[in-house]
């Protein structure tokens, strides 16, 4: 187990996060520690938890009330690599509470930071952030978009992204950024759209569409960010953005049209149009030829196969999921 290289994993009880966890432990060549403000979940949204592994450890650690225990682990641990999947994510929320998003997503961070650019057994920092923080565009979005966000959340995490950037400006911090598009899969939060339309098409409830579903979003199998991931963290070169995404977007009512006909539910008495939420980005289709020309990177499962997955699980899981709630449910 020392003989492998060391990833820590902040922010792997997270959708995303947990995934990765589980890419790393498939292929067996790392020894991975798991940093979470939570418990460990279930099985039923930590899809590692099928690996019986001495290369995995899970520590709970919040980094907004114990970063001297953070920063203790990390000296103790001594990663090759640490990956930071952790922030206030949600989008609509952030308007309850602005302050706390950034505490999470830009003060936190820059302390962490702080601490890491000093660790010189770090060989790379990659860091997850959105495409929320380019607000509304139009056509496709580069890697050298102006940041506008719109909402608190989008706000946060460009100002945790700017402090990361200073870092690598004055101490050549080895900082690898990724910024990916709508994922979605089995084991995915229940609040969400996809998981959330597949449970109400199964239970005869009615999906509500914020504005129609008119928005466009830019789905793709959280797998296939994953694997982007790995490949940024492996090779992606220091200071540096990238990102993920699928050949095109998808407006948010065909992909509920999509899971309605695979269930042969009828979409028109499924779904109802909802007010637009606050801040809503009528579009965002994020250009991903740098990741796919520097690591030969693109996305491999279809809408179709990705959302079969989703049906398929949460219907293998049925009885568990119907105890579970529906809403997102804020922590802070």
């Amino acid at each position: 187990m020392d003989a492998k290289l060391k990833v820590m994993v902040i922010g792997s009880n997270s959708f995303s996060g947990s995934d990765f966890v589980d890419l790393l432990l498939e292929g067996k060549k790392y020894s991975v520690l798991g940093v979470s403000r939570s418990p460990e979940k279930s099985a039923l949204f930590l899809p590692y938890k099928r690996h019986v592994s001495p290369d995995f450890e899970f520590k709970q650690i919040d980094l907004n009330k114990d970063m001297p225990a953070l920063k203790g682990l990390l000296a103790a641990f001594r990663p090759d690599y640490v990956v930071n999947f952790a922030a206030q994510s949600e989008v609509a929320p952030s308007w309850g509470d602005p302050a706390q998003w950034f505490r999470t997503n830009a003060v936190a961070l820059t302390e962490l930071a702080d601490f890491l650019k000093d660790c010189k057994f770090l060989k790379t920092y990659v860091h997850i952030s959105s495409p929320e923080v380019y607000g509304a565009c139009v056509g496709t979005v580069k890697e050298d978009a102006p940041l506008n966000p719109s909402t608190p959340y989008a706000a946060s995490k460009a100002a945790g992204d700017l402090s990361l950037f200073t870092f690598v400006k004055n101490f050549r911090f080895p900082l690898v950024m990724i910024r990916s598009t709508n994922v979605y899969g089995a084991h995915q939060q229940l609040f969400k759209i996809i998981p959330r339309s597949v449970i109400y098409a199964k239970s005869g409830r009615t999906i509500e569409l914020h504005g129609g579903g008119e928005a466009v979003k830019s789905f793709i199998h959280i797998r296939d960010i994953s694997k982007g991931e790995l490949a940024a963290m492996e090779r992606g070169r220091h200071g540096e953005l990238y990102h993920l995404s699928p050949d095109q977007g998808i407006a948010v009512k065909d992909v509920v049209r999509i899971i309605c006909e695979r269930m042969n539910v009828d979409f028109g008495k499924a779904a109802r149009a909802a007010a637009e939420r606050l801040g809503q980005d009528k579009a965002y289709v994020i250009d991903s030829s740098k990741a796919r020309k520097e690591f030969g990177w693109k996305p491999e499962l279809s809408m179709e196969e990705g959302l079969a997955g989703v049906v398929s699980w949460i219907e293998k899981n049925w009885a568990a999921i119907e105890k579970e709630p529906l809403e997102y449910i804020h922590k802070d």
